[in-house]
């Protein structure tokens, strides 16, 4: 008992140190992009998503890690930290399977319904993938954790779901943020049924 008592604390040190190093490295990423594209004047912006074109689909790949303006990534990079880290608190692969799921929603969402003559950059989709996720995880999981877990993202960043709503104002991809929202939460449903199924 003393051994497994001892490993605890290494084990969580082990934990917290993988999850810096995951999301550092994400977000490491997006500022390098950001200071590249800063030097070539903004010209890697025009391979974000734009809707309904073949050359636009790439930009379902690309967008996450391209962003309008440094005050954008900023912003970005703060809720991307918080709701990252809270996705990935019961084990890393949530975090990697919304951040899949999720890009890949919101850029086919943005792409599909997207304004004419618009270019959809940004890593909002996926993170409101992650405010999906982890609103809808009580209620499909229906394990006290999950449920407290949902609470407190409900408290704290349930303001956020109105970013889905086109009224959230120009130049913001209410679009991707709808459809990454609703690729989170399919992915709550997914695990949550799996999860239950095991008992």
């Amino acid at each position: 008992m003393a051994a497994s008592i001892t490993k605890r604390p290494k084990r969580a040190l082990a934990e917290a140190r993988t999850t810096v190093l995951t999301l550092g490295g994400t977000v490491g990423v997006m500022w390098a992009v950001q200071a590249v594209n800063f030097v070539l004047g903004g010209l890697l912006t025009g391979y974000g998503i734009v809707p309904r074109t073949a050359d636009g689909l790439w930009g379902i790949l690309c967008a996450p890690f391209l962003h309008g303006s440094w005050t954008h990534l900023a912003v970005n990079t703060v809720s991307l930290v918080i709701l990252g880290s809270l996705t990935m608190a019961r084990k890393r692969m949530d975090f990697w399977v919304v951040s899949l799921v999720g890009g890949l929603t919101s850029g086919l969402g943005a792409w599909l319904i997207g304004g004419v003559n618009t270019v959809h950059v940004g890593a909002s989709g996926v993170i409101f993938a992650y405010l999906g996720f982890l609103l809808a995880r009580g209620w499909f999981e229906r394990r006290p954790g999950a449920i407290a877990m949902s609470a407190f993202v409900t408290w704290a960043f349930g303001g956020m779901v109105w970013g889905v709503l086109p009224t959230v104002g120009t130049m913001i991809s209410w679009e991707a943020h709808l459809f990454g929202f609703l690729g989170g939460i399919l992915v709550a449903r997914m695990l949550g049924s799996a999860l239950r199924a095991k008992g």
